[in-house]
C-alpha cells in the first residue's frame, strides 16, 4: 500500500450526469450500482446538491429527499457528499439564514456527510452560516474556492483564502474548477503552496473541458494534494471530470497509488455503460459534450454556459454574432469586478453580454440580475466595478455593503403557512422554499399516485439558466 495514497471522491452520481446529461439519471439507474461503489473504497461519492435537487422534481418526478435516503441505505460505508452554494442553498437567490440552518440540519439527517459549499464570488460572507450550521448538526464542512484568473485572482489571492476557510472552521478545502481554468502546472505550485500554509486536507475538483484534466490531478498529486474528483468512465472527460479509472491506473505501484481495484471499478463502469447508451438514445446525453474545447481558456466561459449562449441567440436568430458575444464577456466581466463564472455569475454575465452585443449598444438593455450584483446584492465583488457602468445600470442606488443575508428576515415560518395544506413534512417545506412552483406541482402529482408531471413552464428562478448551465 503506498504510504501516501491519494483519495478520490467519484462523482458519478451527480456532477458527472449533471455536466453530461444535464441532470437526467434516475434513482433506479443508481441503485443496481450501490452495493459495488460502496465497497470501491472512496473517500466519498458525491451524489446529491447541485442541480439535482431542481432536476428530481421538475423532470423526473422525483423526491430529492426520498432518493438521498435511498442512497444512504444503499452505501451505508461511504460518506456522501453534496454541493451546496452558500447563502442561496441550491436555488439562485439568497435564502434567509433560518432557512439556511434548516436546509442543513435536513440534508444531515437524511443521509449527507460532507457538505461542499462555495460562493460564486468567493465572498467567505456567504459561506459563514452554512459552515455554522454544517458543524452545528454534525456534518463535515468543505470549504470551496470557485477557481478563477483574472488581475485580482492570483495564487496568493486562493493561499489567502484558504488560511480565511480554515480560521472559519473547514475540515478540507477544496480548489473548485468548474471551467477546468487550472493548468497543470499552476496547480503544482497552488497545491504546494496551499499544503504549506495551510493544515486541513485539500480536494481539488476539476473538469475536462479543456483537455488537460488529468494532467493537472497527475502534477496535483506529485505536490501532495489530498483528494479528487473524478467520474467513471462512462460518464468521464469534455464538460464532466477526468475518468476514475485512468488515474488509478497510472498511479497503481506509485508512492501516491490509490488502493482502488481497477476491475471493481470496471465492473461498476459497466453498469453505468447501459445507463450512459440509454441516457444518449432519450437524447439527453449529447456527444459534443466530449469534445475539447480550448476556448474556454480564452473566454473563461464553463461549457454549459457556451451551450446557453447558442440557445439564446438562436431564439433571437442572431447565431452570427457568436463570436462578438464571446469577445464581450470578458468586457462585461471586467465591468462587472472580476466575478468567476460560476452560478448564478456565468449567467448574469453571459446575458448581460448577448443583451450588450444584440442591443448594439453597451447596458442599453440590463436584466434585474446584472442590476442586483451592481448593487451588491449577490455579495462583494472582487475588484472593483466600472464605476460609469454602475451609474448607467442602476443610477444613483446606493450599493449594499453589508453581508446579503442580514437584510433578510426569516422566512422559514412563512414558507410552512404557504405549505401547510400542502406539505408532508418539514422535508416538502424546504422543496418549497427553494422552487415554489417546481415543488407545488410535485406535489400535487405525487397525490395524484404519482403521475408524470409535466415539466413547469415557467420557473422560479431565471429559468434557462438552469438546464444547460452543466458546469457548476
Amino acid at each position: 500500500m503506498a504510504n501516501n495514497p491519494l483519495k478520490i471522491t467519484d462523482t458519478i452520481l451527480r456532477d458527472a450526469h449533471q455536466s453530461q446529461a444535464a441532470t437526467r439519471m434516475r434513482i433506479e439507474d443508481m441503485l443496481p450500482a450501490c452495493e459495488k461503489l460502496d465497497k470501491m473504497g472512496y473517500w466519498s461519492l458525491e451524489c446529491w446538491g447541485g442541480a439535482t435537487f431542481d432536476a428530481c422534481m421538475r423532470f423526473l418526478n422525483e423526491d430529492p429527499w426520498e432518493r438521498l435516503r435511498a442512497l444512504k441505505k444503499a452505501m451505508p460505508n461511504t460518506k456522501l457528499q453534496m454541493l451546496f452554494r452558500g447563502q442561496n442553498i441550491l436555488g439562485y437567490k439568497h435564502y434567509a439564514d433560518d432557512v439556511v440552518e434548516a436546509f442543513c440540519k435536513k440534508s444531515i439527517e437524511n443521509g449527507i456527510d460532507v457538505v461542499r459549499i462555495f460562493d460564486a464570488l468567493n465572498d467567505t460572507r456567504n459561506l459563514e452560516a452554512a459552515i455554522r450550521f454544517v458543524k452545528q448538526y454534525g456534518g463535515m464542512v468543505e470549504a470551496a474556492m470557485s477557481y478563477t484568473t483574472s488581475p485580482v485572482h492570483n495564487e496568493d489571492y486562493f493561499v489567502r483564502l484558504a488560511c480565511e476557510l480554515e480560521k472559519m472552521g473547514a475540515d478540507t478545502i477544496c480548489i473548485k474548477d468548474m471551467a477546468n481554468l487550472l493548468l497543470p502546472y499552476d496547480a503544482y505550485s497552488l497545491v504546494k503552496k496551499l499544503k504549506e500554509n495551510v493544515s486541513v486536507p485539500i480536494h481539488l475538483h476539476t473538469h475536462n473541458t479543456t483537455g488537460t484534466g488529468d494532467m493537472v490531478y497527475l502534477m496535483a498529486a506529485q505536490a501532495g494534494v489530498d483528494i479528487v474528483d473524478t467520474a467513471l468512465s462512462p460518464m468521464a472527460n469534455g464538460t464532466s471530470q477526468p475518468t476514475t479509472e485512468a488515474l488509478v491506473a497510472t498511479l497503481k505501484g506509485t508512492d501516491r497509488d490509490t488502493g482502488l481495484d481497477l476491475e471493481q471499478l470496471a465492473d461498476a463502469a459497466a453498469h453505468f455503460r447501459t445507463i450512459a447508451a440509454k441516457l444518449k438514445e432519450q437524447g439527453s446525453l449529447d456527444p459534443k459534450v466530449l469534445n475539447v474545447d480550448t476556448k474556454t481558456l480564452i473566454y473563461q466561459v464553463p461549457g454549459g454556459m457556451l451551450s446557453n449562449l447558442l440557445s439564446q441567440l438562436k431564439q433571437a436568430n442572431a447565431e452570427d454574432k457568436y463570436y462578438d458575444v464571446l469577445a464581450e464577456i470578458p468586457r462585461v466581466r471586467e465591468d462587472f469586478g472580476y466575478p468567476p463564472l460560476v452560478t448564478p455569475t456565468s449567467q448574469i454575465v453571459g446575458t448581460q453580454a448577448v443583451m450588450n452585443v444584440l442591443a448594439g449598444e453597451r447596458y442599453k438593455m440590463v436584466p434585474k440580475e446584472s442590476k442586483g450584483m451592481l448593487m451588491g446584492e449577490y455579495g462583494r465583488l472582487p475588484a472593483p466595478v466600472n464605476e460609469e457602468v454602475r451609474r448607467k445600470c442602476i443610477g444613483d442606488a446606493e450599493p449594499i455593503t453589508c453581508r446579503p443575508a442580514d437584510l433578510i428576515e426569516p422566512e422559514l415560518e412563512k414558507y410552512r403557512e404557504e405549505t401547510k395544506d400542502i406539505a408532508t413534512c418539514e422535508e416538502d417545506v424546504l422543496s418549497y422554499a427553494l422552487f415554489p412552483q417546481v415543488a407545488a406541482k410535485f406535489f400535487e402529482a405525487r397525490k395524484n399516485g404519482g403521475a408524470k408531471a409535466e415539466a413547469p413552464k415557467a420557473a422560479d428562478g431565471p429559468r434557462e439558466l438552469y438546464v444547460d448551465d452543466r458546469s457548476i
